[in-house]
């Protein structure tokens, strides 16, 4: 693809195609799979690409028996492992009723079986055992209220493994003493496999205390049984627990690999090609703005250059006493860039999840170009207006900009891209 003005929107639609194809179960498990073990096999897992996963699994291995959570609308065909639709972001009663049926399952596991575990982004939601003395309503208040905080995943996951009893190892600890592998597709900053999915089948180093310590900080002020449960202990397991002896995880994709297959395509056309890091973190309108003055700063020759970077952004809800519009970190981020590059020449954006879902609704993110924002003057939007509101589906759906790609069975976290061609 030759990149010009007229296909600048195009090649950043198909960097976004990449990086979310090179996170495809079906083209990164093979691969991470071993030889089928003799005896008994059990699958399990939570998670968006849960159910792709499970489909790649039995790709290689034929059917298997098992069970996994995936969000409504990403479940796959399978022919022995059973696939269950929940709620997604705040967990449902559907999570609650197949976490205890996983729980189960697991229970007959002897040494000789084999468990393989299938986690991904999501799983937190996905993967539900409210611990002793909490109820799924104070889960779900909770959840929602870490959401709108602007807290980092990271701090959410501390909160939620001492909330939890299958969280924090403890997905391990009932598969023991059978032998056990997680197969993991990373939607946080670091990859660190205690933070996927609130680590079901990894030790935790953090205390209850600092869990409490977490929601004070972000103003929540938790339920009374939360904070009778958290003054109390937990059950997430410590990295040397002897019940996480025998398990082992392997991450078999991560942003890092999406941005890479990015690039790839940013190279074809003749782009040079500048990765920012994986893990950019922050608000997003901080960062949108941030990122649209470093596009706005490139000098390009001859050559296009894109500027690439993944991450997870975090949106604080109810600043000023407003009550929000329909919007996501995605988006939030690009109506903040596309402020600050006030319609400077040349420079095109994308912002998107490449689960395709950004916050809660059913669309990854949008685009802009040069003349966005006049198009937007032009139809009376005001993206201001839209990102003090956090509207940006609104705005994006009313500029006919937005990216939908519908269901895309993975998840490797925010995408996010800036396309500058040369003028004059």
């Amino acid at each position: 693809m030759e990149v010009s003005s007229e296909t600048a929107l195009d090649l950043l639609r198909a960097m976004f195609a990449a990086a979310i194809a090179a996170a495809d179960p079906m083209r990164v498990l093979p691969a991470a799979l071993p030889p089928r073990p003799a005896g008994r096999v059990i699958v399990v897992g939570a998670g968006k690409a849960a159910a792709r996963m499970a489909e790649a699994v039995e790709g290689v291995w034929g059917p298997c028996e098992g069970l996994v959570i995936t969000r409504h609308g990403y479940a796959r065909p399978t022919r022995g492992i059973e696939v269950v639709e929940a709620s997604h972001p705040t967990p449902g009663p559907e999570a609650v009723a197949a976490t205890r049926r996983m729980l189960d399952l697991l229970a007959g596991a002897g040494e000789e079986d084999f468990v393989l575990g299938l986690i991904s982004g999501g799983g937190s939601a996905l993967l539900c055992a409210p611990a002793p003395g909490i109820t799924l309503a104070d889960k779900q208040a909770l959840t929602a209220a870490l959401l709108a905080s602007g807290a980092p995943i990271d701090q959410i996951n501390t909160v939620r493994k001492h909330l939890s009893a299958v969280k924090g190892g403890q997905l391990a600890a009932a598969a023991h003493p059978a032998r056990m592998l997680t197969l993991l597709i990373s939607d946080v900053p670091g990859d660190d496999p205690a933070f996927i999915a609130s680590g079901p089948t990894v030790g935790d180093t953090s205390t209850p205390g600092e869990a409490l310590g977490l929601l004070a900080r972000h103003g929540i002020t938790p339920p009374e049984a939360v904070r009778h449960v958290l003054g109390g202990g937990s059950g997430a397991l410590a990295p040397g627990d002897p019940r996480l002896s025998r398990s082992e995880t392997r991450i078999i994709a991560a942003p890092s690999q999406s941005l890479a297959a990015a690039a790839e395509v940013a190279r074809a056309a003749g782009c040079s090609v500048e990765i920012l890091g994986d893990a950019l973190e922050g608000q997003a309108r901080d960062l949108g703005a941030a990122l649209a003055m470093r596009a706005r700063e490139v000098m390009p020759g001859a050559m296009a250059h894109v500027i690439l970077s993944g991450g997870e952004c975090t949106v604080t809800l109810g600043e000023g006493g407003e009550a929000p519009g329909s919007g996501g970190p995605n988006v939030e981020f690009l109506l903040s860039a596309l402020i600050a590059l006030d319609g400077t020449a040349g420079v095109y954006a994308l912002a998107g999840d490449t689960d395709g879902v950004d916050g809660a609704a059913e669309v990854a993110g949008a685009v802009i170009g040069p003349a966005s924002l006049a198009r937007a003057h032009a139809r009376g939007l005001d993206p201001a207006e839209a990102l003090r509101r956090h509207d940006g589906h609104g705005f994006f759906a009313a500029l006919e900009a937005q990216v939908v790609t519908g269901p895309t069975l993975t998840n490797v976290n925010d995408f996010r891209s800036f396309l500058i061609l040369p003028v004059g």
